[in-house]
C-alpha cells in the first residue's frame, strides 16, 4: 500500500463549521471530548529509541500507551502520523487489530485533533515504527484547521504573531526554542560550576538606573507612586556585592527598554549580568571566551558555529583592538591625539561623520567606531579602552584618564556582551552620576533621579570587581543561525495587526 501525505483543508467557514458539528456528534456519543487526563506509558521519542533494533515486519509483543496531535491521515484514517513535543508514530487501525468501538471514531477525527492509542508496538515491511490502535481516545477536538505542515508558515509575520501555528509547523522554529532553553540552562550551569551565587533584583524600581535608555513607567496604586520596569539590575546586585552575601553574584534577568524595535532590538529582552568580586575586565573577557566556548559545544559539539554564509569560531582566546585604535586604523583619525570635544567634532565632521552639535570627544569616537569598525566584528573580538564620558562606571586606564577599562565582545557585528572594571570609588562614582544626570537633563528627561540608596551603598565599600551583562537573546541568535530576535523570542513584541 502506498502511502501518501494529505494536504491539510483550506481555512474557511464551511470547515470550521464541519469541525463543530464533529464536536456536537461526538459530545452526544462519547460525553467528554476534553477528559481532564490521560495517562501515557511511553513518549514517541522513547519509543524510537526503545524499538531502534526491532527488525522489518516484526511484532514487538508489547502493548504501550502514546498521545499526541494527529499531523496527517492516509486511508479514511486507517494510517494516522500522531505527534508529540518528541516526535512522532505511526497508527495503524484496522479490522483485524482495531474493535469497532474505535474504528467508529476515525470519521470524526480531523488532523489538529489530540488522540490518545493503546496498542501493539510492530515495524512495518516499509521499516516504519507503528501502534496497531486496540483503543483510541479523544482527547481535545481542534475547532481551526492546520496550517499546511509540509510548507509551513509562509507568511512570516503570522509566524511571529501565532507562534503556536509556526511551532505546529516548522520544524526549524521548533528546535531553535529547544535551543534556546538549554542555551539559558547552560549558562546557569556555567556561572553556579564557577562559583556564582544567582540572585533576584527588582523589575519595578522608583529610580531607573544602571544604563542609558528610556523606561517603561507605571503607578503603583497603593504605594500612590509612580515606578519604572526596570532597564537594567546593575546597581541592585552591586548592592548585593556590598553586602557580603557572596564574593561573586548573577542574575537572568527581563529588562526592559521603551524604545525601538529593530531585528535586533526587542523591548523586552533577556540578560545575564554577574559580578566579580577582586576580578577586573581581564578576568571577565576569559569567562566569556569560556562560557561562549561551552556554549557552541553544548548546541553544535564543536566551536566551529555556521551563521548565515560564515562560520565563526567561538575557540579562545578571542582578539582584542582597542577602540581609538581600531578608528584610528579603518579612519587615519587619531583621536589619543586629539585634546578637546570641538577638535574632536571637527575632525568627525571633516571625515564626513554628522556628529551631534555638543558631542563630547568620546562621544565623537564611539559614532566614528559604529559607523566605520562596528560592522566588520564578525570573528568573536573584544573591544577594549572604551571612553569614561560613556562609561559612568569603569575604572579608568592607567595613564589614559580619558579612558576605562571596559569591553565590549562583538560577534557578526553585533555587540553580544558589555563589561567593565568596576568603579568602586564612592566621590568618583558620585561626581560622575551627577554628571550623567545633568546630561540626560539636559537632553529632556526630567524625571531622571540620582540613586541615593546606591551611593550610600557605595559609602558603605564596594569591593574592586569585574561585571558583565550578556545579551541572551543575541547570544542565542548567533548560536542558533537565527536572522532575527524575533526569531528567538518566543511572542516578540508587535504592532497592532490593523497598523
Amino acid at each position: 500500500m502506498t502511502e501518501t501525505k494529505t494536504a491539510a483543508p483550506a481555512l474557511s467557514s464551511d470547515v470550521t463549521e464541519v469541525r463543530a458539528q464533529k464536536l456536537a456528534l461526538l459530545r452526544q456519543q462519547i460525553g467528554d471530548v476534553y477528559p481532564a487526563h490521560f495517562h501515557r506509558t511511553i513518549t514517541n521519542a522513547e519509543l524510537a529509541e526503545k524499538y531502534a533494533d526491532l527488525e522489518l515486519d516484526t511484532e514487538s509483543g508489547d502493548i504501550v500507551t502514546v498521545a499526541g496531535r494527529v499531523y496527517s491521515s492516509r486511508n479514511s484514517g486507517m494510517f494516522m502520523d500522531i505527534h508529540d513535543a518528541s516526535g512522532k508514530i505511526q497508527i495503524f487501525s484496522h479490522k483485524d487489530t482495531t474493535p469497532e468501538e474505535a474504528r467508529a471514531l476515525l470519521p470524526m477525527i480531523d488532523l489538529g485533533d489530540i488522540i490518545g492509542v493503546t496498542g501493539a508496538v510492530r515495524r512495518t515491511k516499509r521499516g516504519e515504527l507503528t501502534i496497531n490502535a486496540h483503543e483510541i481516545t479523544m482527547l481535545t477536538k481542534s475547532l481551526l484547521p492546520m496550517p499546511e505542515k509540509y510548507h509551513g508558515l509562509a507568511d512570516i509575520e503570522t509566524r511571529y504573531r501565532k507562534r503556536h501555528l509556526d511551532l505546529l509547523t516548522n520544524e526549524e522554529s521548533k528546535l531553535r526554542f529547544q535551543q534556546r532553553s538549554k542555551i539559558i540552562s547552560g549558562v546557569r550551569r556555567f556561572m553556579e560550576n564557577d562559583g556564582f551565587m544567582e540572585v533576584e533584583t527588582p523589575m519595578l524600581q522608583t529610580i531607573y538606573g544602571g544604563a542609558t535608555a528610556e523606561p517603561f513607567k507605571t503607578h503603583h496604586n497603593t504605594l500612590k507612586m509612580d515606578m519604572y520596569l526596570r532597564i537594567a539590575p546593575e546597581l541592585y546586585l552591586k548592592r548585593t556585592l556590598v553586602s557580603g552575601l557572596s564574593d561573586k553574584v548573577f542574575e537572568i534577568n527581563r529588562n526592559f527598554r521603551n524604545e525601538g524595535v529593530s531585528t535586533r532590538h526587542n523591548p523586552e529582552f533577556t540578560m545575564m549580568e554577574c559580578y566579580w568580586a577582586y576580578a577586573d575586565y581581564e578576568d571577565i573577557m576569559d569567562l566569556v571566551e569560556r562560557m561562549f566556548s561551552e556554549l557552541a559545544m553544548t548546541i553544535h559539539g564543536t566551536t566551529e558555529v555556521p551563521y548565515g554564509d560564515k562560520v565563526l569560531s567561538f575557540k579562545g582566546p578571542f582578539r582584542r583592538i582597542s577602540m581609538p585604535g581600531a578608528v584610528k586604523e579603518k579612519t587615519g583619525i587619531d583621536f589619543l591625539a586629539i585634546k578637546t570635544d570641538e577638535e574632536a567634532r571637527a575632525a568627525a565632521r571633516h571625515a564626513g561623520f554628522e556628529v551631534e552639535k555638543d558631542a563630547t570627544w568620546g562621544e565623537c569616537l564611539a559614532f566614528v567606531f559604529e559607523e566605520t569598525v562596528e560592522g566588520d566584528l564578525i570573528q568573536p573580538v573584544h573591544v577594549i579602552h572604551f571612553p569614561k564620558d560613556i562609561s559612568p562606571f569603569a575604572k579608568e586606564v592607567p595613564g589614559e584618564p580619558r579612558l576605562v577599562e571596559r569591553f565590549e565582545t562583538y560577534v557578526n557585528g553585533w555587540e553580544l556582551g558589555n563589561a567593565f572594571s568596576e568603579l568602586n570609588d564612592p566621590e568618583e562614582q558620585r561626581a560622575r552620576m551627577v554628571e550623567q544626570l545633568t546630561q540626560a537633563h539636559a537632553r529632556g528627561e526630567k524625571e531622571k533621579a540620582l540613586d541615593e540608596d546606591f551611593l550610600d551603598a557605595m559609602d558603605q565599600g564596594m569591593p574592586p570587581a569585574g561585571g558583565l551583562g550578556i545579551g541572551v537573546d543575541r547570544l542565542i541568535m548567533v548560536l542558533t543561525n537565527a536572522p532575527s530576535i524575533r526569531d528567538v523570542i518566543l511572542f516578540p513584541a508587535r504592532r497592532h495587526k490593523g497598523d
